[in-house]
C-alpha cells in the first residue's frame, strides 16, 4: 500500500487495503505470506527505529519486510519511477527467496508497484484499486506516473480487483478484472447502541454526521447553506483535517461541529448516535469511481444516507437517497428524518 503496516494498524485496520491485509493473515487458505511495507528512507528508519503499533504478529510464516532507500519521496519523472521500483522488486524478490516462497501470487493496492516492478520471479500479479489515482487532486505531480502505470497494468494483463466499475473503466484491463464494492466487519456493529461519545451527547439533536477525511472531497461550499437552510440540523463533521484552514468557512456556522478523529469504537458509537448521514462530496472525477466505504458504514449503524448522486452508490440500498449537490440536501434530509433510522430487521439484513 502507500502507507505502513504501522500506519494501519494505528488506525484501527480500517481502511480496503488494511481489510485485504486482515483476511489474507487470518485466512488458513493462505501458505506463508510476506507483507512488504512501502519503501521507506534510510534516515527516516534510523532515526524512529520502529514504532510501538509496528507490533507485526509475526510468525514463521507470515512475516513483514520494509524495504529501504536514500530519498524520502518517489520521484516525479516516469523514467525514475521505473528505476525506483524495479529496485523495490528486487528487495521483495529476494525477501521472498530467503523465506523459501514458491508459487508466489502478488497483491498490491498501489498502482505504481503493479506496474513498474517486473514481478518476473511472481506467478500472478493482482493491483486492487480503491481510487482512481489519476484524478487525485493531492497527487497531481504524479498523474503522468499513474497514466504510465495504467497503460502497463493494460499491457502486462495485470489482474485488476477494483472497488468500482468505474476504476475498471478507466484503467481498462487486458487482464481479468473484477469489480469487489467495500463492505463492513460484522462484529463492529451488531449488539445494543453504545452510549454516545461525552462530545457527541453534547451536541443537540437532530444530528447529521458526515465521517471521512476532511479535505478536498468533502464539499464544504454546499455544507455552508445546508446548514443555513437548516439551522435546526447539527451538522456533525468527524475524522482528521489535513489541512485546518480548508474548513475556515464553516466555522461560524453554529450547527456545524468539527470533531478530530477518533478510534474504531468511539467512531461506531458516534454513528450509531446520530439520525441521519451525508454523503457530501463533491462531483469530481475522484469521487465518481469511489465506492465509498462510509455509505455501506453508514447503513450498518442503521442511518438513512443522504448522498450526492454517485454512480457507485447507486442500487446499495432503498434508505439512501440522492440530491444533485450538497446545497440541495435539505428536503431529502427532511424526508430522511420524517421516516428515521433503519429498523433492527433492516440494519441486520444490510450487516448480513
Amino acid at each position: 500500500s502507500y502507507e505502513t503496516y504501522a500506519d494501519a494498524a494505528a488506525r484501527g485496520m480500517m481502511r480496503p487495503p488494511d481489510r485485504i491485509l486482515q483476511t489474507l493473515m487470518s485466512s488458513d487458505e493462505v501458505g506463508d505470506l510476506l507483507v512488504a511495507n512501502p519503501f521507506r528512507s534510510l534516515a527516516s528508519v534510523a532515526a524512529r527505529g520502529i514504532r510501538p503499533a509496528e507490533s507485526f504478529p509475526a510468525r514463521a510464516d507470515r512475516r513483514l519486510i520494509t524495504p529501504t532507500r536514500l530519498a524520502r519521496r518517489d520521484p516525479v519523472s516516469v523514467p525514475a519511477i521505473v528505476r525506483t521500483y524495479r529496485s523495490y522488486d528486487e528487495q521483495l524478490r529476494t525477501a521472498a527467496a530467503r523465506a523459501g516462497m514458491s508459487r508466489t501470487a502478488i497483491v498490491t493496492t498501489n498502482p505504481l508497484v503493479a506496474a513498474f516492478c517486473p514481478f518476473g520471479w511472481a506467478d500472478t500479479v493482482t493491483y486492487f484499486g480503491r481510487d482512481d489515482w489519476l484524478s487525485s487532486e493531492a497527487r497531481q505531480a504524479y498523474w503522468p506516473a499513474y497514466a504510465a502505470a495504467y497503460r502497463q497494468i493494460r499491457e502486462s494483463e495485470v489482474g485488476v480487483a477494483a472497488v468500482s466499475q468505474q476504476i475498471i473503466d478507466r484503467i481498462d484491463p487486458r487482464g481479468p478484472a473484477v469489480v469487489v464494492p467495500n463492505g463492513v466487519d460484522p462484529r463492529e456493529w451488531t449488539g445494543p447502541r453504545p452510549a454516545a461519545p461525552d462530545w457527541l451527547a453534547a451536541i443537540p439533536g437532530p444530528r447529521a454526521i458526515y465521517v471521512g477525511t476532511i479535505e478536498s472531497r468533502l464539499d464544504v461550499e454546499g455544507i455552508a447553506p445546508l446548514a443555513v437552510l437548516r439551522p435546526d440540523l447539527h451538522i456533525v463533521l468527524l475524522g482528521p483535517t489535513p489541512e485546518p484552514g480548508y474548513t475556515r468557512a464553516l466555522r461560524e456556522i453554529p450547527n456545524v461541529h468539527q470533531h478530530a478523529g477518533v478510534g474504531r469504537s468511539e467512531l461506531v458509537a458516534a454513528m450509531r448516535n446520530c439520525d441521519v448521514s451525508l454523503l457530501s462530496h463533491r462531483r469530481t472525477a475522484l469521487t465518481e469511481a469511489m465506492s465509498p466505504l462510509k455509505v455501506y458504514e453508514y447503513l450498518a449503524a442503521g442511518l438513512p444516507v443522504v448522498s450526492v448522486d454517485l454512480p457507485p452508490v447507486r442500487g446499495i440500498h432503498e434508505r439512501v437517497t440522492f440530491s444533485a449537490s450538497t446545497a440541495e440536501m435539505a428536503p431529502q434530509v427532511d424526508d430522511a428524518l420524517a421516516r428515521g433510522s433503519l429498523t433492527d430487521a433492516q440494519r441486520a439484513a444490510f450487516i448480513e
